[in-house]
């Protein structure tokens, strides 16, 4: 992946007389004015070192683990009851599934570079990880690199891109802003978690929106969607024969072993990995306190500072690489490796002040709230902050008009 080089434009209004906008509960919020440089000057020149050999070893101890948990599933059968053996199965699959998650976020810092200094290393190994979890490698390596270019960024931002209130109402195919219940909720929660993955990859659902352009047409599996550009059409293919050798022994091993041990050793295990990267990128760019940006008033620091590190105890420490307690310090650079990553979280909170943003609530607690407070966003001036119909928080316009 080339390196880019971003050129900071300071907002020509001084922070003094910047408007004071309010987030979706109701606390102020100033745009940053700190710059890029500001950033990456404040972060140890060691933080950015990339080892190969340390990262290898991650990936080697996660493998390890999952050979470690696939053995112990061999034996559920010798278990004598069958409600102790579906226990058995569904601590086996969720466990897998965090394991697996693992594997996918070391894919993820292949794609960025930050594995290794080495390209061929990145590439290959992040091709055999991503793969073997159906994940069209280069395709998502290029849309996520754009998404790191253009974070906040209404036009061009690549993924969990807000609606505003009319798309909002259209897609929950209502008539008029009404309350949604917590059943509503939890029902568009489960959509979310379960196809949210799959229906990004396939038709860019929650991406940006590209004018005259079906869904069917914005495949990460099509070289020619718009997504791309001509030179990646290489990549694009050998992202898609990555997928075909995995969906091949998928079907070889579901011909050799039947339906159902590769529901219970791999797609249950897949369910949950799905699970869990729609929540932690969902969770890392969307709360009640993020801005977004019209291209006015958007900028790479603003941009990057429109994240929140959030904290998953021993599981998102170890298991998933601190892929969500260090998401800040990764967007300002996402060359810096994993095993640095909290010293570097570190050095930027003394730049960023108050606009550094982290939430300790248990995970699950806060996907549930995020969903019942961020429906839509609005504004003026190009700075766009979240409202919801459930009457938390600062009313939406159309509410207000109605009072």
């Amino acid at each position: 992946m080339s390196t880019i080089t971003f050129t900071q434009r300071r907002p020509s209004v001084s922070l003094t007389t910047q408007p004071v906008y309010k987030d979706a509960l109701g606390r102020d919020f100033v745009p940053p004015e700190f710059t890029i440089k500001d950033i990456l000057d404040a972060i140890p020149k060691h933080c950015f070192e990339r080892s190969l050999s340390r990262s290898l070893a991650h990936v080697v101890r996660d493998l390890f683990y999952a050979a470690c948990l696939f053995g112990l599933a061999t034996q559920i059968y010798r278990i004598p009851y069958l409600p102790a053996r579906v226990v058995a199965w569904v601590l086996y699959g969720f466990c897998q599934g965090l394991v697996g998650t693992g594997l996918w976020v070391l894919a993820h810092e292949c794609g960025h570079g930050a594995f290794s200094p080495y390209k061929l290393a990145n590439d290959t190994v992040g091709w055999l990880l991503h793969s073997c979890l159906f994940v069209p490698y280069h395709s998502w390596r290029i849309t996520h690199s754009k998404h790191h270019k253009a974070t906040g960024h209404l036009a061009r931002d690549m993924v969990f891109v807000p609606r505003d209130v009319t798309r909002y109402k259209r897609s929950r195919q209502i008539a008029e802003l009404t309350e949604e219940a917590p059943i509503v909720t939890l029902f568009w929660l489960l959509v979310q978690q379960v196809f949210g993955w799959p229906a990004y990859l396939a038709m860019n659902v929650t991406g940006q929106k590209y004018k005259g352009v079906s869904a069917l047409r914005l495949s990460h599996f099509d070289p020619s969607a718009p997504m791309f550009d001509a030179k990646d059409f290489g990549d694009i293919i050998i992202s898609d024969v990555g997928i075909l050798v995995a969906g091949t022994l998928a079907y070889l091993g579901i011909q050799k072993w039947g339906w159902l041990n590769f529901v219970l050793y791999y797609f249950i295990p897949y369910l949950w990995i799905n699970n869990w990267l729609v929540c932690i990128t969902y969770l890392q760019h969307t709360d009640p306190s993020l801005p977004h940006y019209d291209a006015s008033e958007w900028n790479f620091a603003r941009g990057a500072a429109a994240t929140i590190d959030r904290d998953f105890g021993f599981i998102g420490r170890h298991l998933f690489h601190e892929i969500i307690e260090t998401h800040v310090a990764h967007h300002y650079s996402s060359r810096i490796p994993f095993y640095h990553a909290e010293e570097a979280t570190q050095a930027i909170r003394k730049v960023m002040g108050k606009h550094y943003r982290q939430d300790k609530t248990n995970l699950i607690v806060a996907l549930y709230k995020t969903a019942r407070t961020c429906h839509f966003v609005e504004g003026d001036d190009g700075v766009k902050m979240y409202r919801n119909c459930n009457g938390i928080g600062i009313p939406a316009k159309e509410q207000r008009k109605a009072r």
